[in-house]
């Protein structure tokens, strides 16, 4: 037997409670109950508020992998150095959720409202930075520092045959790259000469990808603001919030189930687990 709050329930029931209680937490969030929405404390007007979102598959019932999105939000002030390589974030708010981004986004902007200097840092994905575009225009915006270094080295992979050389290079872009050298970059890349199609074609990408992202790529300026420019932290997230508890040998989850759940996580790992408590302390 097992004790859930305080009530002794067997294994199966456990899952039929979670996946309750987490369904109600997210019809809590839709219909906008602010009690029942984390957030960040002790935020002042002035603090640059973090918000880090990516996807990653979980197994579904149906044999197929589905992503789940999770959000990632914090506060500058509560991101500590504790070594030269390693940094820890005390107090973070986390959402997610299995499906569109038409059901995730509205659910990720309810714990978003009452932060004035929004921070914005993602990969590549257009649901993202179409976003962000849209409904926060004025919030800084910037490109993952370390995919953008990846593409270097795809096509470094593909245009360079000696090792040293393609290290060399590799090295001179990602250098230009922190220094507000994205410009310098993009003009290397479109001189570069390609030998076959596999190359031409990686180079087309990664000059799409550089130009469309250019102004998020200002890596020097970011960092003389005392900015982040990596996405570490919500990587971190997905490993610690929900691929533990998602991603078990054998699991295979129903879209509702998986949300559910992860719900639940994202409230244990919110420091929220009282919004829990307080609905079963209601129902009781």
């Amino acid at each position: 037997m097992n004790d859930l709050l305080g009530v002794q329930i067997s294994g199966m029931q456990i899952q039929r409670v979670s996946e309750y209680y987490g369904s109600m937490t997210q019809k809590a969030i839709t219909r906008n109950i602010k009690t029942c929405i984390p957030k960040l404390k002790e935020v002042s007007k002035d603090d640059h508020i973090y918000v880090m979102m990516d996807g990653s598959m979980i197994p579904t019932r149906d044999d197929n992998w589905k992503e789940m999105k999770l959000a990632r939000i914090f506060n500058e002030r509560k991101l500590f150095e504790m070594s030269k390589t390693r940094s820890e974030i005390v107090e973070s708010v986390y959402v997610s959720h299995l499906g569109g981004v038409g059901a995730f986004f509205p659910k990720l902007e309810r714990h978003l409202c009452d932060y004035e200097r929004k921070v914005v840092i993602g990969d590549g994905a257009k649901w993202i930075w179409n976003w962000v575009e849209s409904n926060y225009p004025n919030a800084t915006q910037i490109l993952d520092y370390y995919h953008a270094k990846e593409k270097l080295v795809l096509l470094s992979n593909h245009h360079f045959k000696d090792d040293t050389e393609r290290k060399k290079w590799v090295t001179e872009q990602s250098e230009k790259l922190l220094e507000d050298g994205v410009e310098e970059v993009i003009q290397i890349i479109q001189k570069m000469r390609c030998k076959n199609s596999n190359a031409k074609e990686l180079k087309e990408k990664t000059l799409q990808y550089f130009l469309e992202h250019e102004d998020r790529m200002l890596y020097k300026t970011y960092r003389s603001r005392g900015l982040l420019i990596g996405s570490g932290p919500i990587e971190a997230a997905h490993r610690s919030v929900l691929q533990t508890r998602m991603k078990r040998s054998g699991q295979k989850w129903s879209i509702k189930g998986a949300n559910a759940i992860a719900n639940l996580r994202c409230l244990h790992k919110s420091n929220a687990w009282y919004i829990l408590e307080n609905f079963v302390k209601a129902a009781a």
